[in-house]
C-alpha cells in the first residue's frame, strides 16, 4: 500500500480513535463542576474515571482476539456504535451512579476503538515503517487530550451550553467516523473463525472489577485490614486463578498464556502496567490540582495542561519517524522512562503556590516521557508474534496498561481522600475560630468544595490541603515509573521486520 491509500485508510480510524479519547478528556476539567452538579464526592470522581478504564481493561483483550477471527472494519464500527450509546446515556445521567454506568458502556467502546487502533495498523503496515504511522495515532491522541480539556473548559464555563454538552460531543466525531469508515477500511478477514472465549473474559472482568472496588472503597468505607479487605483480595485471587486455568484449556484464549514465554511479550506488558499507572495518574489528578489547589476555572485548568500535551505529541511523533529511518527503538523507550521518572518526582514538590513555570517544566517531561514510551512498547511486542496473533498481543500490552491506569487511579484517588484530609486536620488550627466551623463544613461531608462561596481564609487553607495531597500523588507515582524504566532496561533489542500483519498472513 502507498503512502496515500494506508492514510485513506487509517482516516476512519482515527476519527474514530479521536472521538473515544475525546470523551475521556473532554471531562477531565469538568469533573469537579459535573461531580458539585449531581452531588457527588471525592469517591464519585475517582469513580468516574475508573469505571471508564475499568470496561476499557475489562474488554480490551476480547476486543483483540476477536480482531484475530473476525472483520476488523465490522468490529472498529461496533465499537463506535456501543461507545455513542454510552455518550448519549451519560450527557443525560441525572445522578452520579446513572453517569458512572454510561461510562462503563462508554468505556467498553473505547476499549475497542483503542484496542482495534493498533491491530488494524499492524495488519497494513511492516514494524520497520510502522513507527512513522504510530507518530499519526500519538498525534491524535495528544490532539484529543489538548483539546478535550480545553473544549470541555469552555463548554462547562459556557451558560447556555453546560457540561453535559462534554458527554454528548463526541457523538457527531464517532457517527462521521462510521460513514467514513465503511468508505475506507477494506481489509481482508484472515483469521480462522472459532468459539469465542466468553469464559475467560467473564472471569477476567470479575476480577478486575472486584480488585477496584476493593482498592476504592478500603480506606474509605473500611479499613484497609478488615474482613472485606480479606474477602475482596481472596475473590479477585480465586476469579484470577479460574481466569488462568479456563485460558490453559481454551481453544482460543483472549490472553494466550504462551504469549508470555516471549521476553519481550512478558517485560512489555509488565512494564505498560506500571506505565499505565504514572499515565492515567497524571492526566486524572492535574484538573484536581489547578481547580481545586489554585481556584482555576475549567477553561484556563486546560489551558493550564498545553506543555504535558505538548510534549507528548512532539515526542511521539519525532520519536516514530525516527524509528522508521533508523529501525532502532530501544533507546526511545529508555529515554522516555527517564524523562517520565524525573518529570513525576520533581511534580512531588508541588504545592498551592508552587510558580506555574516550574510545573509546565515539570508536565513537559513528563509528556515527553509518555510521548516516547506508550506506542514503542506495543511495536516491540508487534514485531516478535505471528500475524494470527497480531491482535491477542497488541490488546494484551493495551490491557496491562489500562489495568495499571484503572488500579493507579483507584488507590491514588483513596489515598488523595486521606491526604487532604490529614494536612486539613494538620492545618486547621491555622485558621481563626470564627472560620473553623466553616472550614469543617466545607471538608466534613465527602464533596468536592466550591472554592467561589468559601471565605478567604478557608479557600486558601483548602487549596493548600489540595496542593500538598496531589504533590504527594505525583511523589507516589515516581518510583512506579522507575520500575517501568528498569523493566524495559531487560527488553532486548530486535531488528524491526519490513514485512505487514498481512503480508505474514497471506505468504
Amino acid at each position: 500500500m502507498t503512502h496515500a491509500q494506508i492514510m485513506r485508510a487509517l482516516s476512519g480510524l482515527l476519527l474514530g480513535l479521536f472521538a473515544a479519547i475525546l470523551s475521556s478528556t473532554v471531562v477531565t476539567n469538568a469533573l469537579p463542576r459535573i461531580i458539585g452538579d449531581l452531588g457527588g464526592g471525592q469517591s464519585a470522581y475517582t469513580w468516574v474515571v475508573t469505571a471508564s478504564l475499568l470496561a476499557v481493561t475489562a474488554s480490551t483483550p476480547l476486543w483483540g482476539k476477536l480482531a484475530d477471527q473476525f472483520s476488523k472494519k465490522v468490529l472498529v464500527q461496533s465499537a463506535l456504535i456501543v461507545y455513542s450509546v454510552g455518550s448519549l446515556v451519560a450527557g443525560l445521567a441525572p445522578n452520579t451512579a446513572t453517569l458512572i454506568a454510561a461510562r462503563v458502556i462508554q468505556g467498553l467502546g473505547g476499549g475497542g476503538l483503542s484496542a482495534l487502533a493498533q491491530v488494524v495498523l499492524a495488519a497494513m503496515i511492516s514494524p520497520r515503517e510502522r513507527g512513522r504511522y504510530s507518530g499519526y495515532l500519538g498525534a491524535t491522541f495528544a490532539v484529543a487530550t489538548v483539546g478535550g480539556p480545553l473544549l470541555g473548559g469552555v463548554i462547562t464555563d459556557t451558560s447556555w451550553l453546560g457540561w453535559r454538552w462534554c458527554l454528548f460531543i463526541g457523538i457527531p466525531f464517532a457517527l462521521v467516523a462510521l460513514v467514513v469508515l465503511q468508505r475506507t477500511l477494506n481489509l481482508p478477514v484472515t483469521g480462522r473463525a472459532a468459539e469465542v472465549d466468553w469464559a475467560g473474559a467473564f472471569f477476567v472482568s470479575t476480577a478486575v472489577c472486584l480488585l477496584l472496588v476493593w482498592v476504592t472503597f478500603a480506606g474509605d468505607k473500611y479499613a484497609w485490614l478488615s474482613w472485606q479487605t480479606c474477602a475482596s483480595v481472596a475473590g479477585a485471587l480465586l476469579l484470577a486463578l479460574a481466569f488462568l486455568y479456563v485460558e490453559t484449556r481454551a481453544a482460543e484464549p483472549i490472553i494466550p498464556l504462551r504469549l508470555f514465554r516471549n521476553r519481550t511479550i512478558a517485560l512489555a506488558s509488565l512494564s505498560s502496567l506500571f506505565v499505565g499507572v504514572a499515565l492515567f495518574a497524571g492526566t486524572v489528578f492535574f484538573s484536581q490540582f489547578f481547580q481545586l489547589a489554585r481556584g482555576d476555572s475549567p477553561t484556563r485548568s486546560g489551558l493550564m495542561t498545553i506543555p504535558f500535551i505538548a510534549g507528548l505529541f512532539v515526542s511521539s511523533t519525532v520519536s516514530g519517524r525516527v524509528i522508521t529511518r533508523t529501525g532502532r527503538w530501544k533507546g526511545w523507550l529508555l529515554s522516555g522512562g527517564i524523562l517520565l521518572t524525573a518529570g513525576l518526582a520533581l511534580l512531588g514538590m508541588l504545592r498551592h503556590d508552587t510558580p506555574y513555570v516550574f510545573i509546565a517544566l515539570c508536565m513537559t517531561l513528563m509528556g515527553l516521557g509518555v510521548g516516547m514510551t506508550l506506542q514503542n512498547l506495543v511495536l516491540c511486542t508487534q514485531n516478535q508474534v505471528a500475524a494470527d496473533d497480531l491482535g491477542a498481543a497488541s490488546s494484551t500490552v493495551t490491557f496491562f496498561r489500562s489495568l495499571g491506569g484503572a488500579v493507579g487511579v483507584s488507590v491514588l484517588g483513596a489515598i488523595l481522600t486521606t491526604r487532604i484530609g490529614h494536612y486539613a486536620r494538620d492545618t486547621l488550627t491555622d485558621l481563626a475560630p470564627a472560620d473553623r466551623l466553616t472550614a469543617a463544613r466545607a471538608s466534613g461531608d465527602g464533596s468536592l468544595p466550591d472554592l467561589a462561596l468559601l471565605p478567604a481564609p478557608v479557600r486558601t487553607w483548602l487549596e493548600n490541603a489540595y496542593g500538598h495531597g496531589i504533590g504527594d500523588i505525583f511523589l507516589y507515582v515516581a518510583p512506579i515509573a522507575l520500575i517501568a524504566f528498569l523493566v524495559t532496561l531487560f527488553i532486548k533489542e530486535v531488528p524491526l521486520s519490513d514485512r505487514s500483519g498481512l503480508a505474514r498472513a497471506t505468504r
